[in-house]
């Protein structure tokens, strides 16, 4: 590893209480948890001059609006701006705040994502059943009913499964080991032991996802305080240094001999946060990925560079991401088993990982790769973090 001083530091984390029922509007939540994390960084309101807002793609802006500013009694801010880089944004909000702290132009930013999907009168299924565009013809996409994100990625996991020679039980050994840890996780939704054949056994959404491969969405919130490095151990918890940053937007072209079920933007994200921080992915000791679909886990752990091309299939049956495997993934139980917050549920867990606060799940913290992405892995951001100020 190169000598490098970290670019940022995050000094405070919060998250609202998450549930399965409607309790509070987005707005609502998203106030629980920035002033949640604005007391962990032990700070007051005063001293936070910079907000970057999230909120979900298909929520509507008067949701969680800029004046989210003046609900969580804000003053004088610097930066307030609503991020919409799609299931991205919550590691793109971190890097902004970074760019901002360094620069001068804020001190200490609230990134906060929220959502309230789960409504009266509104299921889940409901909320996300818009279709993705996928053919490059506005619209297409609904006369052949092509409905929501499972429909689009089932088919995005039928072409890499028939690429790498897959097969449900790599499916289920992803959807498995998420599960394993899970049951070490107090905010887990899902909570009872899941085994290959109860994979196996549960209904199918769109082939080939069963039940299980599919994320569990919630309604919750999670924020984070970002400041510059260099003040971060005066705070009064662990900090959680930010090394490396990267984004990888590769375009899809719809054109022969481009396979956008496979060629995303990881590879891309990866390869510049990896040069930032001066290390490599044999150097990174666990992985907090977006997993919306047990497939994204694999294609992930091969374009990051932990596995070989067509090699994570077999890792994930080793037992390689599972408690006690060879690289720690989604230590929380991901969103396939802990919870679906787009990309609040990495960055939660890899901000709870770095400071070593996880309990029973705890794993080696040293260096800690949080990705996020949006649309169907279209848009790709990921962030290198460590407990150590420079590597």
């Amino acid at each position: 590893m190169a000598n490098r001083e970290a670019l940022s530091a995050i000094v405070g984390f919060g998250m609202s209480d998450l549930s399965r029922e409607y309790t509070h509007t987005s707005w609502q939540l998203a106030v629980i948890a920035i002033h949640r994390a604005i007391k962990d960084a032990g700070l007051n309101k005063d001293q936070i001059d910079g907000l970057l807002i999230n909120k979900s793609p298909v929520a509507s802006l008067s949701s969680l609006p800029m004046d989210l500013q003046d609900y969580a009694g804000l003053k004088d801010l610097h930066l307030n701006n609503v991020v919409e880089a799609e299931g991205s944004s919550g590691v793109q909000m971190v890097q902004q705040a970074t760019l901002a702290v360094q620069s001068g132009m804020a001190k200490a930013v609230v990134c906060v994502f929220s959502d309230a999907p789960i409504q009266p009168g509104i299921s889940t299924q409901k909320a996300f059943g818009m279709p993705l565009p996928l053919m490059g013809k506005t619209g297409i996409e609904a006369p052949a009913a092509l409905y929501g994100p499972v429909a689009a990625y089932g088919l995005a996991a039928r072409r890499y499964m028939h690429k790498y020679d897959l097969n449900e039980d790599h499916l289920g050994a992803v959807a498995v080991s998420q599960r394993e840890w899970a049951l070490k996780n107090p905010l887990a939704m899902m909570k009872k032991p899941l085994t290959m054949e109860d994979h196996h056994n549960s209904p199918y959404v769109v082939e080939p996802f069963h039940l299980f491969d599919c994320s569990f969405p919630v309604n919750g919130a999670v924020a984070v305080v970002v400041t510059a490095a260099d003040v971060a151990k005066d705070m009064p918890q662990p900090p959680v240094y930010v090394h490396g940053m990267g984004q990888g937007h590769c375009g899809v072209t719809n054109r022969r001999g481009f396979e956008p079920e496979v060629q995303v933007g990881a590879k891309l994200a990866g390869a510049k946060a990896f040069e930032m921080a001066g290390v490599k992915p044999e150097d990174i000791d666990v992985t907090e990925f977006y997993d919306a679909f047990s497939y994204c886990t694999l294609l992930q752990l091969e374009l990051y560079g932990f596995v070989p091309e067509g090699g994570a299939g077999e890792f994930v049956l080793d037992g390689g991401i599972a408690p006690g495997g060879k690289l720690p993934t989604n230590t929380g139980g991901g969103q396939l088993s802990g919870y679906y917050l787009q990309g609040g549920t990495p960055l939660s867990e890899g901000v709870m990982q770095a400071r070593g606060n996880c309990g029973d799940r705890q794993v080696k913290n040293d260096l800690v790769l949080t990705a996020a992405y949006g649309g169907r892995m279209q848009f790709h951001a990921c962030m290198i973090t460590s407990p150590h100020y420079s590597l």
